[in-house]
């Protein structure tokens, strides 16, 4: 009999994990982050950037953001990823956590508001830290962080 798949609170949204991220995870490529500093997602990368972290912009234009070179996609990215930042909309996230799966990233963090439960749980099962509909500015203070 096969083990039953992990649940969703078992391997999404773990608060061991998402301090362990918040504090451990050194590489962030951030998927949807533009020069736009008006964008929620300029903005959370500042903030991971305040708490040590690398960013790696993520964008079609592959735009050089807050100092970082850009890449078009996750794949164009050298070197490992610690967690891929997902600030797309839920529709397209899916395709996001696949490449996230493919470059072996260690974790996906879907954004506040970005909700795809089977893309989590296709992580998930990859072996990957899963955190969704969240934000590391809104977890972090959780921690004594930022």
């Amino acid at each position: 009999m096969a083990p039953a798949p992990p649940t969703e609170s078992a391997s999404v949204n773990d608060p061991a994990v998402i301090e362990r991220l918040l504090r451990d995870a050194d590489r962030w490529a951030v998927v949807g982050l533009s020069n736009n500093s008006a964008r929620t997602a300029y903005r959370i990368a500042e903030f991971l950037q305040g708490l040590g972290k690398q960013i790696v912009p993520v964008h079609p234009k592959a735009e050089t953001v807050q100092g970082q070179t850009g890449y078009a996609s996750l794949a164009d990215i050298p070197g490992p990823i610690d967690v891929v930042d997902v600030f797309v909309n839920s529709e397209l996230a899916g395709a996001v956590v696949d490449e996230a799966i493919e470059v072996g990233a260690k974790a996906v963090w879907l954004q506040l508001g970005v909700v795809d439960s089977a893309a989590a749980q296709r992580a998930a099962e990859a072996g990957l830290d899963v955190v969704m509909d969240t934000c590391p500015a809104i977890e972090a203070p959780k921690f004594g962080l930022g």
